[in-house]
């Protein structure tokens, strides 16, 4: 019996890789969540999954449930998410790295074997070169959000090197699919086309993205964490095929048979990079499979009928 701590764990993608963790039953799984973005619905009904609503920045709230349950792995994605909400509140981002020094504490001193810690596709900030590999890219955003994340990972290889806490990075990109909140761009653009209203595009739209389902990022995720691959290292979690948003946003409405116009808004300030493509080699060793074209995912969404 493997006890596993997921932080964020009423998120998107937290809650649903406990959701395939908790097929195993020989896990035992907590989630924690203070439901500043997460939410109870997301969680997972299965009998060896528990919630305990928690703040993870609050050494007080998580330390009674990581040294009474003494847990074997730990993956930590509990964050402030979404580009507008990371800009308005810079100081509460900064907060999370005391989530992060709370969790990697409290780790190495109650026999954790090794920490997932949930980075992102924002450390690389403006690409130098595309697509963006783990060892060899730079990590150059000055955004907080994308400074806490490189914080972050800094904090796992020190932690390895000084106590011996093993750790694997995950850097996620854009991930989609049916528990994605609706201020993530494939949700708000879905949202508004099954109900015929204008898409909001920032800019000219020419940006670049690319869209991994969910299926492949928590398969990926479970593979790496069940076979012991890619011990104290950094893995690209995302796929590989570009689409610029305009490009998007026509196949939403092509697909939904959407009668929606697409609107031009100014340009984001600061935050929306114009481009972004991973270099996903060790995950399609991981997957030894493809990944779901973006165009299946989208029906797979319409099928679902996650926006009606």
């Amino acid at each position: 019996m493997s006890k596993i701590l997921i932080t964020g764990g009423a998120g998107f993608i937290p809650s649903s890789l406990a959701e395939a963790l908790a097929r195993n039953e020989s896990y035992e799984i907590v989630l924690v969540d203070n439901f500043l973005t997460g939410q109870k619905r997301k969680i997972p009904k299965a009998k060896n999954v528990k919630f305990i609503k928690c703040d993870v920045n609050n050494y007080a709230d998580i330390a009674p449930i990581m040294t009474s349950y003494r847990f074997d792995y730990v993956l930590h994605f509990a964050a402030v998410v979404g580009v507008k909400r990371t800009l308005a509140n810079p100081v509460m981002v900064l907060d999370d790295i005391q989530g992060i020094k709370n969790i990697l504490d409290l780790s190495k001193n109650s026999g954790v074997k090794r920490v997932f810690y949930s980075s992102s596709s924002e450390v690389y900030g403006e690409p130098v070169e595309l697509p963006q590999n783990e060892h060899t890219t730079p990590l150059n955003s000055r955004l907080p959000y994308a400074i806490v994340k490189n914080v972050g990972e800094a904090f796992c290889k020190s932690y390895q090197v000084e106590y011996d806490l093993d750790y694997t990075i995950f850097r996620l990109f854009n991930t989609y699919g049916p528990k994605q909140s609706t201020d993530f761009v494939i949700s708000k653009f879905m949202k508004a086309a099954l109900t015929n209203h204008d898409i909001s595009v920032y800019g000219d739209g020419n940006q670049t993205r690319t869209f991994c389902y969910i299926d492949d990022n928590v398969e990926a995720c479970i593979k790496i964490f069940e076979n012991n691959l890619y011990v104290n290292d950094v893995i690209n979690i995302g796929n590989d095929k570009l689409i610029t948003i305009k490009d998007l946003a026509d196949l939403i409405i092509k697909l939904t048979g959407s009668k929606s116009k697409i609107v031009n808004l100014p340009p984001l300030k600061e935050g929306d990079m114009s481009r972004r493509q991973p270099d996903i080699s060790k995950m399609r060793e991981v997957l030894k499979r493809d990944l779901l074209p973006l165009e299946d995912g989208l029906q797979k969404l319409i099928d679902l009928k996650v926006f009606h």
